[in-house]
């Protein structure tokens, strides 16, 4: 089994490359995007078709309410379920998606961590959404090593080191420390995207317009009505914007404006995180990488 990783800038044409080798090659797909995870929302995270869901296996896709949490870990397992299927269907692997970030703790190695109960999450949720600087003081006292590498508006990193200290007494630093890692184990070869700067914004600019047309902003007043404003896919690119519309705080033009702008800063953060963090086998454009990855199988 063959398996590749395929990175680069929001909008670089990752996903279609990744679907055209699996379609062609005979590969699953394990979708490394944050905001795919969720149930329902399906604009906000330019999620593949029911189509395309239906021309080739994709793993994390789908997995949870955009009420409920995630972390790194639950890539790993979704990277592990990829791995079983593909080796017992005779499959190749392509993973791929634009958050690099969990793609490094994977490579890096996670520890298997024990459940969080829903008492220890709540009390620590609690003290957060009260006071997030109350809450990083206390993070500091019970876990000085592990907050020294934790902002003080990170509120999901803090909420993560204070349950872990409610839920088991001991310090998430001295915990992650002694829990065994999980990691990928095997030969992925990691194939960059590289991409003009204006024919990005090009490319951003049509996925706006299309984001649009297909009812981002009734994607938004759904997920509003049923979820509240408060759950972390609400505050996405997308639907942070089309809430602000929903709101009449800005016009329509003003809206797509923002996304637009919005997606070429996360496209240029993601271009620094790769750059400085994931070491790439081959970069290139569109089509030298998917040559390049179709010239392995």
């Amino acid at each position: 089994m063959i398996e590749v990783a395929i990175i680069g800038p929001t909008a670089s044409g990752k996903s279609d490359t990744a679907l055209d080798i699996a379609c062609k090659k005979g590969a699953y797909i394990l979708s490394l995007d944050s905001l795919s995870l969720y149930k329902e929302v399906d604009i906000a995270s330019a999620k593949p078709s029911k189509k395309e869901l239906a021309a080739v296996l994709h793993f994390g896709i789908d997995i949870i309410y955009p009420n409920e949490p995630f972390n790194a870990a639950m890539f790993m397992d979704e990277y592990e379920r990829a791995k079983e299927a593909a080796l017992r269907d005779k499959k190749h692997l392509v993973i791929v998606g634009g958050s690099s970030f969990y793609l490094k703790s994977m490579i890096d190695g996670l520890s298997d961590m024990p459940s969080i109960s829903a008492k220890s999450r709540g009390r620590a949720l609690d003290i957060v959404k009260n006071d997030i600087a109350a809450a990083y003081e206390e993070l500091k006292n019970i876990d000085p090593q592990f907050a020294q590498n934790v902002k003080e508006n990170d509120s999901y990193r803090i909420g993560r080191g204070l349950e872990i200290f409610f839920e088991f007494g001991i310090p998430a630093s001295k915990i992650f420390a002694e829990a065994p890692k999980k990691k990928i184990d095997s030969d992925l070869k990691i194939y960059e995207i590289t991409v003009d700067k204006e024919e990005l914004r090009a490319k951003i600019r049509q996925r706006t317009a299309k984001m649009i047309e297909v009812g981002i902003f009734e994607e938004a007043e759904y997920l509003l009505g049923r979820y509240g404003r408060d759950v972390k896919p609400m505050g996405s690119i997308g639907l942070k914007e089309a809430l602000s519309y929903l709101d009449g705080e800005i016009s329509k033009e003003q809206c797509a404006e923002l996304i637009c702008i919005h997606t070429w800063q996360l496209a240029k953060r993601q271009t620094t995180f790769n750059k400085a963090q994931i070491k790439a086998d081959f970069k290139g454009d569109k089509d030298t990488v998917a040559s390049s990855i179709a010239a392995l199988f």
